[in-house]
């Protein structure tokens, strides 16, 4: 059984007549910026157990989202199987479609930036000022890109990834209060 798509307009009228509405990106990103009426449930740790105290019954209706709606699309019996025998609704654009639809989201800026989004900037700018300082300066800075290049591919092949680690424990990545 597939899981039912509804746009962010259904998916509020929805919530405002109860229905849960659960987070599935990670708790940093959801720290960060999420709906307000959204419980943070992170997809490695959804299962039944994690709804066992509503007691969730086929009356019910539980609306999952994500930031773009590829993890919810791409999950979709998880995600029916962990409120089953509830209805299991998923919103199309997931939080993008949500704010482009004009609803409001709480926002915390103290925050820092998904640990994903970190490495994708840091990689990338590692890349860049690799490429650029090995076409003006010196070829050995070609060294840098293809470092970094082998580091995602491991990471990608591995699921561990270096730079995350380490980005993980710098100051700014400490939870602000």
């Amino acid at each position: 059984m597939s899981a039912v798509f509804i746009t962010p307009a259904e998916a509020k009228a929805l919530s405002e007549r109860n229905a849960l509405v659960v987070d599935i990106r990670g708790s940093d990103e959801w720290r960060r910026e999420h709906i307000s009426a959204a419980r943070s449930v992170p997809l490695e740790s959804l299962n039944a157990a994690a709804f066992s105290a509503d007691a969730l019954s086929e009356t019910d209706t539980v609306i999952f989202h994500c930031q773009s709606g590829m993890r919810t699309e791409k999950n979709q019996q998880q995600l029916q199987a962990s409120v089953y025998p509830a209805k299991a609704l998923i919103v199309q654009g997931g939080l993008n479609g949500w704010k482009a639809a004009g609803y409001p989201v709480i926002t915390d800026r103290r925050q820092p930036l998904p640990l994903m989004r970190q490495v994708q900037i840091v990689a990338g700018a590692l890349v860049f000022g690799g490429t650029l300082a090995g076409a003006s300066l010196s070829a050995l800075f070609y060294i840098i890109p293809a470092f970094v290049g082998a580091g995602l591919m491991f990471a990608g092949l591995t699921g561990w990834c270096g730079m995350a680690k380490l980005l993980a424990v710098m100051p700014w990545n400490k939870r602000a209060g």
